[in-house]
């Protein structure tokens, strides 16, 4: 009668105990996700959608950052859309709110209502995102400043639902209002090194 030795049991048993430690670690990479909020998921929904309405307008010269936060005297702001081109700089930032919203453009929060699919109501606060953006257009005007940079900025809010309470020319409810926005022509023109170096400095 054959007795298997020691060491090929051994190496039997480490096999096995290696297989099932990567199998427990495949199927806690695959299985176990973090736990994504409605709102944020809305948020990250709406972002890539102004993302694809946005790029369908831009033209040639134009350069488009996603997605940048810059810091600024310790005041930090977050871009979700920025677009250089030769007639400034414009901030868009995107809300994909659901429901509908109370509020007037100078007030610090708004209102929303909203029934859910099964007919319950309810109602919450949320920043006002025209001072949102307005804030957004002063640190950054700062920061480029901090730079050697001088541009032009304005920024923008884009309702993907198009429910914004107010009428407001920092608001864009279309496609069209983001091309007409961000193609307007100004009383500055920026140069091609001078949009080079903003992307450069956006971009870290």
């Amino acid at each position: 009668m054959n007795v298997m030795p020691y060491w090929v049991l051994g190496l039997i048993v480490l096999a096995a105990v290696l297989c099932i430690i990567f199998f427990i670690w495949l199927a806690l990479k695959v299985g176990v996700r973090p736990i994504e909020l409605p709102e944020k998921r809305a948020g990250r929904l709406g972002e890539r959608f102004a993302y694809e309405v946005i790029s369908e307008i831009l033209r040639k010269d134009d350069v488009l950052l996603t997605n940048i936060t810059v810091t600024f005297d310790g005041k930090q702001a977050e871009f979700d859309d920025v677009i250089i081109n030769s007639t400034g700089v414009y901030i868009i930032e995107v809300k994909n709110y659901s429901g509908e919203l109370f509020g007037d453009e100078d007030d610090c929060e708004w209102i929303k209502n909203k029934m859910t699919p099964g007919g319950q109501f309810y109602q919450k606060t949320v920043k006002n995102p025209i001072k949102q953006v307005k804030r957004q257009v002063n640190v950054l005007s700062q920061y480029l400043q901090n730079n050697g940079i001088n541009a032009w900025i304005k920024g923008y809010v884009f309702f993907v639902e198009q429910n914004c309470p107010v009428q407001s020319e920092y608001v864009l409810a279309t496609q069209r209002d983001i091309d007409e926005a961000v193609h307007r022509p100004g009383d500055e023109t920026l140069d091609e090194r001078t949009i080079d170096r903003i992307r450069e400095v956006l971009k870290g």
